[in-house]
């Protein structure tokens, strides 16, 4: 980015010269203030490459895929850590990368152990993965309770059409 700033900066200087030589040679101001123009048009090319540079910096841009797959590997050979249950990174540099996951933690094991252990093996496997969240859960699902639907009665569908005096009036809206 630094190298095209510099290549911009000497090209308007070169527009600027040509265009005060070709006033001064020919007593003609036009050709100094084509030379702005152009100056001008430099710039603004010049600021929408920059943007469109430095558009995933600004933004926050995630991991690579090969990076992400590196980190769930690492992530899946601590001991003691069953899956990885979900997964977000961020470039908050050119080197550094952010990562914050949930895994699952074996039922038994030390979860403090496997959470120094995982990210240890992270950053040993890439190192530009400076800054990491590891949120421990236990791999055991936990019960849930499931709702109890209301019976339908026998005869009727609740996948059929809304009949009339349940609202029907609803579909009619568009």
């Amino acid at each position: 980015m630094i190298l095209l700033e510099d290549c911009g900066a000497l090209l308007g200087l070169l527009f600027a010269l040509i265009g005060v030589v070709l006033s001064v040679i020919t007593g003609n101001g036009v050709f100094d203030g084509i030379s702005t123009l152009c100056i001008g048009a430099l710039l603004v090319t010049v600021a929408v490459l920059l943007a469109v540079e430095t558009k995933s910096l600004i933004v926050g841009e995630s991991a690579l895929p090969e990076e992400l797959a590196t980190m769930e590997a690492a992530l899946l050979s601590t001991p003691g850590a069953g899956r990885v249950i979900h997964m977000r990174t961020m470039h908050l540099g050119p080197d550094e990368l952010l990562l914050a996951a949930k895994i699952g933690v074996d039922e038994g094991a030390e979860i403090a152990a496997t959470i120094d252990e995982a990210e240890a093996r992270v950053r040993a496997a890439l190192p530009t993965a400076e800054v990491i969240y590891l949120e421990p859960t236990s791999t055991v699902p936990s019960p849930r309770r499931r709702r109890r639907r209301p019976r339908t009665p026998p005869g009727t569908d609740r996948s059929g059409p809304v009949q009339a005096g349940n609202h029907s009036w609803l579909l009619s809206i568009s």
